[in-house]
């Protein structure tokens, strides 16, 4: 039954990790496995070699954590693979609601994450202030555009694992900042090896290297950090707002149209501008949606705290 509930949770953090909304982190935080998962990936490093070589395979299997790190990852992949053709078809066909819903979810996770961590003293407050307007100067700049190539994909990968496992910032939401996120989800879509493949070998190395810096940081830091991701997930709004026009955008070397900056609008202007329906009663349905899922996903870690006590 553990093994179930943590497949389970596997599950719902590979479905936060394809869609920039809540992260990974987030789930695992609210689920109450985040302590653990970050430190089974610490415990990936020389050590484990050590312990593998002097001990064999069951001792290093034992040091890894291996049961917990393989059916969590099992989850996620399932999920992930199992997404990915909704996430492509859903963009190229209904963006609007699609990218509401994602505000929802951002909206509630940011409420959320400041519930389980209030910012109580001036200085965390500050770093939140800090954090929006960092996200904020990031998504009015020119988006940069990453040809999809095994080389981008690796670098990619190095950055979005890592946001992976912080409570607060989506994997998927740097990668649409750095304009690979239809890429990486038609790489998935389509099972592309080469592409897959080299984002999962610069996620690994990222990881190794970045828990470590995490876990420092989270014992030492842990609400100051809070504040800080909260702050840059309120700033990141203003790229996932739904209704936009396209100011410039650039053809890669694939023969596609990659938008490299936009305007946000009101759905009335957006109207006019565009001549499209801005669904306004549609994608707000999706806004509270998301919403509704974030505050979901903490009643389910409170019921099956519940449960086990």
């Amino acid at each position: 039954m553990d093994k179930l509930v943590l497949f389970f949770k596997g599950l719902l953090m590979g479905a936060a990790d394809v869609v920039p909304g809540v992260s990974g982190g987030t789930i695992a935080f609210i689920t109450g496995i985040y302590t653990e998962l970050v430190g089974t990936i610490r415990g990936f490093n020389f050590t484990a070699i050590k312990v593998l070589r002097v001990s064999g395979l069951r001792a290093a299997w034992q040091y890894l954590n291996g049961d917990f790190i393989l059916i969590l990852l099992l989850g996620i992949v399932t999920s992930i693979l199992s997404l990915a053709k909704l996430m492509q078809f859903l963009l190229a066909e209904h963006p609007l609601p699609l990218w509401s819903f994602f505000c929802g979810l951002i909206i509630g996770s940011v409420i959320f994450l400041l519930r389980q961590t209030p910012l109580a003293h001036i200085k965390d407050k500050l770093l939140f202030v800090f954090g929006v307007l960092i996200a904020y100067g990031i998504s009015v700049a020119p988006m940069t555009v990453f040809e999809g190539n095994p080389m981008s994909m690796f670098f990619a990968g190095s950055i979005a694992l890592c946001a992976m496992i912080l409570p607060g910032i989506s994997g998927s939401f740097i990668l649409v900042l750095l304009g690979l996120y239809p890429v990486f989800i038609d790489a998935i879509a389509e099972l592309d090896i080469p592409l897959l493949g080299s984002f999962a070998m610069g996620g690994l190395l990222g990881l190794m290297l970045f828990s470590r810096l995490l876990s420092w940081l989270l014992n030492r830091y842990f609400t100051a950090l809070m504040a800080l991701m909260c702050g840059f997930l309120v700033g990141s709004l203003n790229i996932i707002w739904p209704w936009k026009q396209v100011i410039s955008s650039v053809t890669t070397d694939e023969g596609k149209i990659v938008v490299t900056q936009t305007q946000n609008l009101l759905p009335n202007d957006y109207f006019h501008l565009t001549q499209q329906d801005p669904q306004i009663i549609i994608c707000g349905s999706f806004l509270l949606l998301g919403y509704i899922l974030a505050f979901g996903l903490e009643y389910l870690g409170k019921a099956e705290s519940s449960i086990l006590n």
